[in-house]
């Protein structure tokens, strides 16, 4: 019996140094949180299961109204915390990229890839092992995203996440705790609307 994971990376926000936790969706990333709605909302999920800040749960807020579900938040989704220092843009990347590469690595008061992977794949595992054969909708960030599809395939790294858009939407179906097949549903959508 399969169980159908359906990964959202949030919708595009706008970045401000200090309010990680709570800045919502720009109005390019309301209009995209919509069309979300619209691509999922025939898909049969009945639990949506998110980050708690705030962008990853607005991105998905319609699709919960629209099918008369509760949004769990679960702490252990949160976006990686990097640094307890101020990262310059052109200091991020290489650091980000160094991560995938030595999954040990951390900035100075940051989580590691491996921590970071261990935390959300543990909330993956226990949503798979509780909803075998369901359809579930995971809100997310990148980084996140990527790290818990890598657990389960290598190919899911640095690169990858690079090529992720805001939003992104990926279709995992996993037997068990093995993933058997992975469709990104976001870029056909795109194509579809084009």
């Amino acid at each position: 019996m399969n169980t159908i994971i359906y990964m959202v990376r949030h919708a595009e926000s706008s970045y401000s140094e200090g309010n990680e936790r709570t800045r919502g969706l720009t109005s390019k990333g309301i209009l995209d949180a919509e069309t979300i709605t619209s691509m999922l909302r025939g898909e049969g999920i009945d639990r949506i299961i998110s980050s708690p800040y705030a962008r990853a749960v607005l991105t998905l807020e319609g699709l919960a109204k629209e099918l008369g579900v509760e949004i769990k938040t679960d702490e252990d989704l949160r976006e990686r915390h990097f640094s307890d220092d101020v990262i310059s843009d052109e200091y991020f990347m290489p650091a980000l990229k160094k991560s995938f590469e030595d999954p040990d690595f951390a900035l100075p008061g940051g989580e590691s890839s491996t921590v970071c992977q261990n935390r959300s794949v543990r909330v993956l595992k226990k949503i798979l092992d509780e909803c075998k054969g369901r359809k579930i909708a995971i809100g997310s960030h990148g980084n996140v995203m990527t790290l818990m599809m890598n657990y389960f395939d290598f190919r899911y790294e640095f690169d990858f996440m690079n090529q992720t858009t805001k939003p992104d939407v990926y279709k995992l179906q996993f037997e068990g705790l093995e993933l058997q097949a992975v469709t990104r549903l976001w870029s056909e959508q795109k194509d579809r609307k084009a």
